[in-house]
């Protein structure tokens, strides 16, 4: 199939897109474009397309956007390994440090993108808590490491404006379930603390997305 291209949206903040003009990406595919949209708009959003097609962007997009023009705003990425939770950490941190050379940092700081596993630190569990954007984490940690913990998390609950989920096909089953319980948790933990994050969902992997 031949890709098919837009241009960034209008309301693309434009320091973002001038980052991402300095690692060559000068259009987006048209699904890129299209999600990006419906975010903006205040949809939750389930990207399916094949491996290699830019499903990434899909919600690096908005929320690296969302995060500019809201230094305030966080995110928190689910993924089910920490391998794809480190090749994201490093996408990210390579965005993010493209924007912060072109000297467009956020309130006085880089944009904060910090993984909290197993593997985390105790001395910078707090660090992480505090001043990162976007955290990077998987089902287990939430369960277990932070909505039983969630005052000690409250500036990322009281101000999440997204959920991301990539690799959304793999939780199914009894998996899947527990999955579903976790995430009502937190949205119920986000409602005490009056935020209503939008999720945005993406897989390669769904034969029948619908």
């Amino acid at each position: 199939v031949e890709a098919s291209y837009a241009p960034f949206p209008d309301s693309i903040d434009p320091r973002l897109k001038a980052a991402l003009e300095t690692r060559g990406v000068r259009q987006l595919y048209t699904h890129q474009a299209e999600a990006f949209e419906h975010v903006v708009n205040g949809r939750q959003v389930v990207v399916t397309t094949p491996t290699a097609s830019g499903k990434t962007l899909c919600y690096n997009l908005p929320v690296l956007d969302r995060i500019l023009k809201n230094p305030a705003a966080r995110a928190l990425y689910l993924f089910p390994t920490k391998a794809l939770a480190q090749d994201q950490m490093a996408e990210l941190h390579e965005l993010a440090g493209a924007i912060s050379k072109l000297n467009t940092d956020v309130g006085g700081e880089q944009i904060g993108v910090h993984t909290y596993d197993g593997d985390t630190p105790q001395d910078a569990r707090r660090t992480i808590r505090t001043r990162a954007h976007v955290v990077l984490s998987n089902p287990d940690m939430v369960h277990s490491g932070i909505l039983p913990h969630h005052p000690r998390w409250a500036k990322l609950f009281e101000n999440l404006h997204f959920v991301v989920i990539d690799e959304l096909h793999a939780y199914r089953g009894v998996f899947g379930s527990h999955l579903t319980n976790v995430l009502r948790r937190l949205q119920r933990i986000c409602r005490h603390y009056g935020s209503n994050p939008q999720f945005i969902c993406s897989s390669a992997t769904i034969a029948n997305p619908s």
